[in-house]
């Protein structure tokens, strides 16, 4: 199997090589990895992407490579160059959750969303943050295993089943010494978030209490708030 790696808090964001050690493991030794992210952090930059000038492509170890271009970038550089006939895209893992209508703006998931517009099965993956929780790697190969696996079964369907098929996937802010938290398939919130616009001088700042952000109940926002890891399917075409 040969699958691409890719995120958008750059190639030396430690989500990344958090993934590359999470895939590694649940995928076994003869898997090929190719990793291509941004040679810096691009966070929230939604599914832009370069245009008007070349990008520049650097090789920073052996299979892992950096962009300086968007995550969307990175996942057209990869599919269409150094792993043409890449299986499976993972992006992530970010720190910090992409939930509900965050998905608009996240260059995380973006990334796996470009993969699925190209046929090819994507998993964006997120861990979710809260001060006072350790902000630890470490238990992400531990947490996502199972769904890792679950996705992967999931490719065993037709051509046309499997064509782009697309999942979002975010880790709760709980402690990470917990042996597996609770896995919850669910859609995604629908509901803005609440943000606030205050003058500073001449400037606006736009403040937004995330953590107390407004939700319907039963979806990515609620349930990953409240300690599960969240799957929500998706059609590239949102």
């Amino acid at each position: 199997m040969k699958v691409l790696l890719t995120n958008d808090d750059g190639v030396e964001a430690p989500g990344l090589e958090a993934l590359y050690e999470t895939v590694r493991h649940a995928l076994g030794s003869q898997t090929q990895i190719t990793v291509v992210a941004p040679h810096q952090c691009r966070s929230e930059c939604g599914h832009s992407v370069t245009t008007g000038r070349r990008l520049n492509l650097s090789q920073t170890s052996r299979g892992w490579y950096a962009v300086d271009g968007t995550p969307v970038d990175c996942v057209r550089v990869g599919l269409g160059s150094l792993v043409t006939d890449a299986e499976i895209v993972f992006s992530g893992v970010n720190a910090g959750a992409n939930l509900g209508v965050d998905l608009m703006v996240s260059g995380t998931f973006a990334a796996a969303r470009e993969a699925s517009l190209h046929g090819v099965a994507a998993m964006a993956i997120s861990h979710y943050r809260r001060p006072e929780v350790p902000k630890t790697w470490s238990h992400v190969a531990r947490w996502t295993a199972s769904t890792i696996d679950d996705f992967i079964n999931s490719l065993n369907g037709t051509v046309e089943e499997n064509h782009g098929k697309l999942w979002n996937v975010n880790l709760p802010a709980i402690d990470p010494e917990t042996p597996q938290p609770p896995i919850i398939r669910c859609p995604v919130d629908r509901l803005p978030i609440a943000r606030t616009v205050h003058a500073i001088g001449k400037e606006l700042e736009m403040r937004a209490d995330f953590h107390s952000r407004p939700h319907d109940l039963g979806t990515d926002v609620e349930k990953c708030f409240g300690g599960h890891v969240t799957i929500s399917e998706l059609a590239p075409h949102i």
